[in-house]
């Protein structure tokens, strides 16, 4: 069909009920929309039947993942264009039903339909996860979760990350924030060590130890002794031959292992980052209170974790579809006040909360430069599908912590015992003066 675009975009406005922002480039190489914007491209029909059988934000991920969309120019303008659309248009948004009910809608719908073709609908791209029945966040459903997530390719992993290998929101202390992102994330994990009162001698527990690189830095400049737990092979291998390879085999230890079945605290410190988005809400109270239960009294808990926006109706609230579908399969994100309740119901003193929402923006448009400057190494890695998936994911948070949609904050607790003391300078943020 000739001029495919200047319909599609026509049909697509009446349907969102808004201009489209972008411009669009169909299969039969027709061009639609304003002259400046960044392209959409809709590379063959099966881009709208993926759209179509699955509206929303899944239908377009999948027609993303799978190379049947994509987009030419900047790809922040182009979600940032799109988000109004689609991602941000509030609680107050009328659903597909709703939207369903008014005749130009439905007219719309029908012909997409009819532009589409045949209307069997594609299959999911083999990068999404394949649902099965049961509970959420058993031991069982977390080590798979975690395994789809983390278990890409430790290489794959070195090109995004870079050499620090740190998978969380940098910290850069400067106001302006020329720090190399190695550096940033140097500085991040000695701010944790510092609010952790690391000191030689004394037992870190490091819950979701990633790659290694918190357990690695607190042995090597602080002294202490280090047990990390991850439920991923991969990150486990790769810690563990660089703990070896820095020296520290008789410092840190790194096992593969749930933090529900750890036996042999009691420990000092416990550091956990980015770990417990994966905790999920109905079980965020057992994660405090096992590791309450692990730490000495006077002992410190560091809890470094993405916050989302509180709703009006909490009982709305649904994970996004597709972060849990392609990248984190079952994760959770709570408001900072709920994770700060939760910790002090299972028996913590909530010390300091320090928010660092811009820090992730900076961290991830630097991830999305490393992933964009090696792209073909990262195909050959993974898939195409894959290092896609990595792209839209990157950039489409960093864009999110940016607009404050998403946060992210280091909350530090003790575990303060009946005395009252809980071994905390009488000054806050004294990080790095020396105090205990």
């Amino acid at each position: 069909m000739a001029e495919a675009a200047l319909r599609l975009k026509s049909l697509l406005e009446q349907l969102l009920g808004a201009p489209l922002p972008v411009r669009i480039r169909a299969w039969d190489g027709s061009q639609a929309g304003p002259p400046d914007a960044p392209m959409l491209v809709a590379c063959n029909r099966r881009a709208l039947r993926r759209l179509l059988w699955k509206p929303g934000e899944l239908g377009l991920a999948r027609a993303w993942v799978a190379g049947d969309l994509g987009v030419e120019g900047d790809l922040y303008t182009a979600l940032a264009l799109m988000s109004g659309l689609i991602w941000e248009r509030g609680e107050d948004a009328r659903s597909l039903t709703e939207a369903l009910r008014d005749p130009e809608v439905r007219a719309a719908v029908r012909g997409l339909v009819k532009l589409a073709g045949l209307p069997l609908p594609p299959a999911p791209p083999r990068e999404e996860v394949r649902r099965r029945r049961g509970h959420l966040h058993t031991k069982r459903t977390d080590r798979r979760a975690i395994s789809h997530h983390y278990d890409v390719g430790n290489d794959f992993y070195e090109l995004v990350l870079g050499p620090s290998m740190v998978y969380s929101c940098a910290y850069w202390p400067a106001p302006e924030p020329d720090a190399t992102l190695e550096e940033a994330q140097r500085d991040k994990l000695e701010l944790i060590c510092l609010k952790l009162g690391l000191k030689p001698g004394r037992r870190l527990l490091d819950v979701g130890c990633g790659w290694g690189s918190m357990a690695i830095h607190a042995a090597r400049e602080h002294g202490v002794s280090v047990v990390g737990v991850t439920l991923s092979q991969e990150q486990a291998a790769y810690a563990r031959k660089r703990v070896a390879d820095e020296g520290l085999t008789d410092k840190v230890e790194i096992r593969v292992q749930d933090y529900r079945d750890i036996v042999d605290g009691p420990f000092d410190a416990i550091s956990s980052i980015g770990m417990a988005e994966h905790v999920g809400a109905a079980r965020y109270l057992e994660y405090a209170s096992v590791l309450q239960a692990l730490l000495k009294p006077g002992g410190r808990l560091l809890n470094h974790q993405i916050a989302r926006r509180p709703q009006r109706d909490e009982s709305t609230y649904h994970v996004d579809e597709f972060i849990d579908a392609y990248v984190f399969p079952d994760g959770e994100l709570a408001p900072i006040g709920s994770t700060v309740t939760q910790l002090e119901r299972a028996g913590f003193e909530v010390r300091d909360v320090e928010s660092i929402r811009e820090h992730y923006a900076l961290t991830l448009r630097c991830w999305v430069a490393n992933l964009e400057a090696n792209w073909a190494r990262a195909v050959e890695l993974t898939s195409p599908g894959r290092a896609r998936v990595w792209r839209l994911y990157m950039a489409a948070s960093a864009l999110a912590f940016e607009r404050n949609r998403i946060g992210v904050n280091q909350v530090l607790a003790v575990k303060t015992p009946e005395s009252g003391d809980s071994g905390m300078p009488l000054r806050s943020r004294t990080w790095g003066t020396g105090q205990p």
